[in-house]
């Protein structure tokens, strides 16, 4: 077992599976002998040769139709868009050829592509480098989107992303590329679909994926120091498939619930799991569902990105609305077996 980061698991998850099926290939921009722009990439071309690791030229439209061909021929293709707002010029190949190809012929053409997009901000980066765009697939049918949070999962969930027979938005976020984590590769984590309970709680929900995920274990354990308050943290890792059971079950136990998402707030990611909370567990709510997330801006400059980003304090001030020292009787509805069916 070794030292490993986020980036290193995510490089030897492409060259496993290099090496386990001549198929898979990989793509994007200055992907062969620089290796990306975060080095995700280093060392493939050299170790398989530019005919599976493609240096691309600067046109991501054109990238994501080529895979869709290469798809089409049998290949697996795994596909870099430097950052996630570089993919923009790629939508439409996304959504009216990805995303909709394998339905379009009643399931008789698999889709196996992978499109790796570097998210979220915390970097010292600006718009166009640190968008949060995940609201944009999860509302396109016939992607699955993933979103890791540690090396181990960027290793498993990556695996098993290449071996799928469905196209895959792969969001990395960036500012967890140089995490570290005591690995033994290769390893299996929970398949896609499944969320983690990172931090048991009893007091209320915290609810989020991806870059957010440590800031969510901090906020948890400064609540309990400083407030005596248990919060339970659950890391989403697939955003489609959605794991409702896990979410059902940890918000039915504690009664209150936040979502914490990066992204915008307005229409995204955690609007759709507030309003599922809302739906699924309604007689169960002690409290409102509420939203932690980024301002409903363009990213701003890197001097004032600590303003956009939910922090801590954020969280926690959240957290101190879920109304403590008020606590509605529940006994009514409980005695009349009023929960919503899972």
């Amino acid at each position: 077992m070794s030292q490993t980061t986020f980036a290193q698991a995510l490089n030897q998850a492409m060259r496993d599976a290099m090496t386990q099926d001549p198929d898979v290939v990989v793509m994007g921009e200055d992907v062969g002998a620089l290796g990306g722009v975060f080095r995700i990439t280093d060392g493939l071309t050299r170790d398989f040769g530019e005919d599976r690791c493609i240096d691309t030229p600067l046109a991501e439209a054109g990238i994501a139709g080529f895979a869709v061909g290469m798809a089409m021929q049998g290949f697996r293709p795994v596909i870099e868009m430097q950052f996630d707002a570089f993919g923009y010029p790629a939508f439409e190949q996304v959504v009216s050829h990805i995303a909709k190809l394998r339905n379009r012929t009643q399931g008789k053409l698999a889709m196996p592509i992978v499109i790796r997009m570097p998210y979220a901000g915390g970097i010292g980066g600006v718009e166009h480098h640190c968008d949060s765009s995940e609201g944009y697939y999860i509302h396109t049918p016939g992607l699955h989107v993933v979103t890791p949070s540690t090396p181990a999962d960027a290793y498993s969930l990556l695996r098993e992303s290449i071996f799928s027979d469905d196209p895959v938005v792969f969001m990395e976020p960036k500012p967890l590329y140089w995490s570290k984590a005591d690995l033994d590769l290769p390893l299996s984590t929970e398949p896609i679909g499944t969320a983690a309970v990172r931090r048991s709680g009893s007091d209320v929900t915290l609810i989020t994926y991806g870059p957010q995920v440590p800031n969510a274990l901090k906020a948890a354990e400064v609540a309990a120091a400083e407030e005596d308050w248990d919060v339970e943290v659950i890391d989403l890792r697939s955003l489609v498939p959605f794991d409702d059971a896990t979410v059902q079950a940890s918000v039915r136990k504690t009664g209150r619930a936040v979502v914490l998402a990066e992204a915008q707030g307005f229409g995204g990611m955690g609007a759709e799991i507030a309003a599922r909370v809302q739906e699924r567990c309604f007689h169960s709510l002690a409290a409102p569902v509420l939203r932690v997330s980024g301002l409903d801006i363009p990213y701003p400059p890197p001097k004032l990105e600590h303003t956009y980003l939910p922090g801590v304090d954020r969280i926690l001030d959240t957290i101190a609305r879920l109304q403590w020292d008020d606590e509605p009787d529940l006994t009514h509805a409980s005695s009349h077996g009023t929960e919503v069916a899972v």
